[in-house]
């Protein structure tokens, strides 16, 4: 008999409760079971590894979505950013390493560097101002060693830059030239447009940077030597902050030549220089055909062979200028 106000408990009821306790258990039981395989990332698929950071990123991706590749299925992806900040690049480079990367892709100089000095036999695949001059490549045409990929000739095209500068805006006597004295090729940019302004009859005005706290000082100090107009490069570490070196020209009313299209969407006066699209779409075709069997050696480094010109109205109208109908012909593309 139970106490008073208890019920018996039915044979019924008991075996009810076990199966709920067996359940609960098995499903609590499934929790700690592994995922089964196919639900993981695949083994013995092609693993990339990506130093420093970039917004056309995404064209390289869709690069090699349209060559059949599929992150997560037949290719799989490692992004290391260090923001151009040398120490951090040697690390995400060692680091890429140490993960036996099949194929490691590097934008700019400083990145590609810190990846040869991490490995002699990794494949890698680099976006580069000018691989020859910088020691990058033993030649263009065969490079040889685990280097290749795309040069954007970004030294050589200074001086036109300096000539589509000055038919634009034809008062420009002395340009400011904003590069970073620790990237390699931007030596040899620095080299190429001081040759230019002398052919030009031109004074320049070096504005070295290269770390992120030294923007504010450096443009400062530059606007006490009165420019007529600004030069930026397509320095990694630049790019990341190119909003606030758009925002300092705008303020001081200061005509901004650049070589990417996309500072002139951001409102730069103008750009030339190859097609950042383009570039980054081809990286895509260096890592299939590495992947495919191909030596980085043996694959010669692309050069480009389109070069865009682009202005913005809207910019040249807010700084009082107005472009020759001429130059505007030439242009590849004009933001009203």
């Amino acid at each position: 008999m139970g106490a008073v106000g208890e019920r018996p408990v039915s044979k019924e009821i008991l075996m009810r409760c076990s199966t709920i306790t067996l359940s609960a258990i098995l499903a609590l039981g499934l929790l700690t079971v592994p995922l089964a395989p196919d639900a993981q990332t695949p083994p013995n698929i092609p693993r990339i590894g990506i130093i420093e950071d970039s917004p056309s990123w995404g064209v390289f991706r869709q690069g090699l979505r349209d060559l059949g590749y599929v992150e997560g299925q037949n290719l799989a992806i490692e992004w290391r950013f260090a923001k151009g900040k040398l120490d951090r690049l040697a690390e995400a480079a060692a680091e890429l390493v140490r993960l036996k990367m099949d194929i490691i892709v590097t934008l700019g100089t400083p990145a590609t560097r810190a990846a040869m000095q991490a490995t002699a036999t990794i494949p890698i695949v680099m976006l580069s101002g000018d691989p020859l001059r910088a020691g990058l490549v033993a030649s263009l045409a065969q490079p040889g060693g685990n280097v290749t990929g795309v040069s954007i000739l970004g030294p050589e095209l200074s001086g036109k830059q300096l000539q589509i500068l000055r038919e634009a805006v034809p008062t420009v006597a002395g340009v400011a030239f904003l590069w970073n004295p620790t990237n390699p090729v931007q030596r040899l940019y620095f080299e190429d447009i001081q040759a230019g302004v002398r052919a030009l009859g031109m004074t320049l005005h070096s504005v070295e940077v290269s770390s992120p706290n030294e923007f504010t000082s450096a443009l400062t100090a530059m606007m006490r030597e009165r420019p007529d107009a600004l030069i930026m490069t397509g320095d990694p570490m630049h790019q990341l902050h190119f909003g606030q070196i758009i925002a300092f020209a705008a303020e001081n009313r200061l005509p901004l030549m650049s070589n990417h299209k996309e500072h002139v969407l951001g409102g730069a006066l103008m750009s030339y220089g190859s097609s950042t699209h383009e570039n980054f779409r081809r990286l895509a075709f260096y890592v299939d055909k590495i992947v495919k069997g191909t030596k980085p050696g043996d694959l010669p480094v692309e050069q480009p062979m389109k070069f865009e010109l682009v202005i913005n109205l809207k910019t040249a109208k807010a700084l009082g200028l107005t472009i020759p109908p001429t130059l505007l012909l030439q242009a590849d593309k004009v933001i009203q």
